[in-house]
C-alpha cells in the first residue's frame, strides 16, 4: 500500500541577518491511508553553512486529531534550547542536532575512512528531549531503484524500543556511495507492520549521482 509522500528541500536563506542553510521535510498521507489516517507532518530546520550546528528547528504536527507545533531556539554557545510550546530554556550539551540537521550532519562527513560495524555518535533535541542518537555503519549495499541500481552506504540508527519500535534495530538508512550521500531507501520494521521509503525523485545536486 502506498501510504504518502515526503519530501526534503534544501535552500540558502538568512536567519538573524545570518546566511544559513534552512531544510524543511514534508510527509503526507495519501489514499487509502489518508482515508483512514490523516498525517501531515512539518520539520524545519535552520542550521550553519560551515558547522551544520542548527539555529532554529520548527515541527508541525497534524496527525488524525492529534495537533503539535513547537519551535527551538538554540543557542550553541550558551549551551541552551529555548522551546516556544513550553517556554522553557532547556540547558544541552555542545553540538546538539535536531532531527533534520542530523541527516545533514552524516551527509557532511568524510564517510571514506568508515568501517562497517563503527558507530557515529551524535546527541538531539527531539520532542522537547535530549536524545543520545548513536549511528552503526553496516557497510555498503546496491539498492534497486527507479533510477537502476545505486551503491550505498547502509547505517542503522539506534531507536527508542516501546513507542513505535519492536527492538533497537528496527530503522535502517541507506546514503548514494558517492559525494551527495542523498537517502536512496528507508526501511522502518514497526511494531504492527513495516514501511519503506523510496528515492521517487532529485533535482539540482551538486555531483552527478553515481
Amino acid at each position: 500500500i502506498i501510504g504518502g509522500n515526503a519530501y526534503l528541500v534544501l535552500r540558502q536563506t538568512y536567519h538573524n541577518n545570518m546566511l544559513v542553510f534552512h531544510a524543511r521535510g514534508e510527509g503526507k498521507t495519501v489514499g487509502l491511508a489518508e482515508r483512514l489516517y490523516s498525517v501531515k507532518d512539518v520539520f524545519e530546520s535552520y542550521f550553519d553553512l560551515k558547522t551544520g550546528l542548527p539555529y532554529k528547528a520548527v515541527r508541525d504536527v497534524k496527525e488524525g486529531t492529534y495537533k503539535k507545533h513547537d519551535e527551538a531556539i538554540f543557542e550553541q554557545a550558551e549551551g541552551t534550547v529555548y522551546s516556544t510550546r513550553k517556554d522553557t530554556l532547556i540547558k544541552v550539551p555542545p553540538n546538539i542536532l535536531d532531527m533534520v540537521s542530523l541527516l545533514y550532519y552524516i551527509r557532511s562527513l568524510d564517510l571514506r575512512t568508515i568501517k562497517p560495524g563503527d558507530v557515529l555518535h551524535t546527541i538531539t533535541f527531539f520532542d522537547e528531549e535530549i536524545f543520545p542518537f548513536d549511528i552503526r555503519y553496516k557497510g555498503k549495499e546496491e539498492i534497486k531503484t527507479k533510477y537502476g541500481k545505486i551503491r550505498c552506504l547502509r547505517f542503522d540508527p539506534v531507536v527508542e524500543p516501546g513507542r513505535m519500535f519492536d527492538s533497537e534495530d528496527d530503522m535502517t538508512i541507506w546514503l548514494s556511495d558517492d559525494k551527495n550521500h542523498i537517502p536512496v531507501k528507508v526501511r522502518f520494521e514497526l511494531l504492527v507492520g513495516s514501511l519503506r521509503i523510496d528515492l521517487d525523485e532529485y533535482s539540482n545536486l551538486i555531483y552527478p549521482l553515481e
